[in-house]
């Protein structure tokens, strides 16, 4: 039987009815997306609204992070913001990185009052951040200092002979692309890489001497690499205090802070991608057994400092420093 021209038009009627409504549920799916992410975004930098202390936490191996240097630069700007916590918690990093944010801070404290509270660990690049704050609060058994510069590279000299591989390469001069793990290290090359190191390391020491009440010789005397405790660290006027946040927050009101004030941590921009990216490293993490965060994640696999290049402020703690044998 044919169908009749009413029910072909009801059919019609019908799809055009669901086109509508499907077309409209998106639209409305997509504007409570886009209106998450402005809240995501006003609650991660809460630059707007009342007065405020902001906190920004500096964790794991520091690298040239654009988000930190942008976030740092909007809490310069950000009039609400009337002082600024460092919760720094690093063994350092990249040199250009450490100096990077180094700046950053420095930018900020131009304009508003910066401390730094040191928790478990501070040393090298996460060091030289704390240092540029205008007070440094530390726990009693924190790590502070390794103040240092180093660079690291493998020789697979002897593996290849094993394996029976050989490089072949032409350069321009002797020192090109040197040293590399596929030649013996020369004393030429030894030479050029510790003037460099030794060059980065005098304009560490030299930071911490400008910021630091000591004299150059004692803080050469102390820039051997040593770490210290957060006690040992204020004896050698490393750090000013011991405490945690409450005694950060005393000092902020010291430089007139109001010390009722929020303290409200800004944390990193989200994205999109990176939210999926986040949950899929926190299904990961739950399957396995690590921490539910992508950046935990890596850092528990220790992923962190094999994509780490050039001039190193990092301190490597030993089996015995970390009580593994």
């Amino acid at each position: 039987m044919a169908p009749r021209a009413d029910d072909i038009i009801d059919r019609r009627r019908i799809r055009r009815k669901l086109t509508f409504w499907r077309v409209a549920t998106l639209l409305v799916a997509a504007a409570a997306i886009a209106a998450f992410g402005a809240w995501s975004m006003r609650e991660t930098w809460p630059g707007q609204g009342r007065d405020h202390i902001a906190q920004v936490r500096i964790e794991g191996t520091i690298t040239e992070d654009e988000e930190l240097l942008e976030r740092l630069e909007r809490i310069a700007e950000t009039d609400t913001v009337r002082g600024v916590i460092l919760t720094i918690d690093s063994p350092g990093g990249t040199t250009a990185g450490g100096e990077a944010v180094y700046e950053a801070v420095r930018r900020i404290a131009e304009k508003k009052p910066v401390v730094a509270q040191v928790g478990t660990l501070a040393a090298s690049a996460g060091y030289m951040i704390a240092s540029a704050s205008d007070h440094i609060v530390a726990r009693k058994s924190s790590i502070v200092g390794s103040i240092g510069v180093l660079v690291q590279f493998p020789d697979l000299t002897g593996l290849m002979d094993k394996v029976g591989i050989k490089l072949e390469e032409v350069k321009s001069s002797p020192l090109k692309a040197e040293p590399s793990p596929f030649n013996p290290t020369t004393d030429e090359e030894r030479a050029m890489i510790r003037a460099m190191i030794m060059d980065s390391y005098d304009w560490f020491v030299g930071l911490v001497t400008e910021r630091r009440p000591l004299s150059r010789a004692e803080v050469l005397a102390l820039a051997d690499g040593s770490v210290f405790t957060g006690r040992q660290a204020l004896e050698r006027k490393l750090v000013d205090a011991l405490g945690g946040e409450e005694q950060a927050v005393e000092w902020l009101k010291s430089k007139g802070v109001d010390a009722e004030l929020e303290v409200r941590e800004w944390k990193p921009a989200n994205t999109g991608g990176f939210l999926i990216g986040q949950s899929f490293a926190r299904i990961v993490a739950d399957a396995i057994g690590l921490p539910a965060s992508g950046s935990d994640v890596l850092r528990e696999l220790g992923g962190e400092r094999l994509f780490l290049d050039g001039l190193l402020s990092v301190w490597h703690p030993s089996p015995r420093a970390t009580g593994e044998k």
